[in-house]
């Protein structure tokens, strides 16, 4: 199996999560207009269903961007003729093609993501603003997979 057809299968797995993501995002918005989840008493008193969303909305948060890591960037620049041999090399090349807005950002928004991963909920305010952070990164986070997709359409 080549290279792209490698890449489409990926690309076909990413979107399986982009949808849910964004299935989830909306569910969010929803809540959002009842209730502000991003207080600490509001949390803590929501049903176990209303918390399972959010729960799964960062499991795909962070599933796209580490699929976007570790199985697209590199592969997308080994297509388009672009060497890379460490993980910094391959983030900054994926700025300079305009594929993520800056490198700042990433790295950011994974910090967030790894922070929610280990410390939720022994600081719950600080999780309730990790977590708000990343479902208002939704947008960005789209953006990193929606250009992904076009420069991989580029050399198909």
């Amino acid at each position: 199996m080549n290279k792209k057809e490698i890449l489409k299968k990926r690309f076909n797995k990413l979107e399986k999560h982009y949808i849910a993501l964004k299935e989830y995002k909306n569910l969010i918005d929803n809540l959002l207009k009842e209730d502000n989840i991003y207080d600490q008493f509001t949390f803590n008193t929501l049903k176990p269903e209303k918390r399972a969303i959010l729960d799964a909305y960062l499991k795909r948060f962070a599933s796209i961007q580490d699929f976007l890591g570790a199985k697209i960037f590199s592969l997308l620049l080994d297509i388009a003729g672009i060497n890379n041999t460490k993980m910094s090399e391959v983030l900054s090349n994926i700025e300079k093609e305009n594929i993520i807005d800056s490198l700042e950002n990433w790295i950011e928004l994974r910090e967030v993501r790894n922070e929610l991963e280990h410390d939720y909920p022994e600081e719950l305010q600080e999780a309730l603003n990790d977590l708000k952070y990343c479902i208002d990164s939704f947008e960005q986070l789209e953006s990193y997979y929606l250009n992904s997709l076009s420069f991989f359409k580029k050399y198909l």
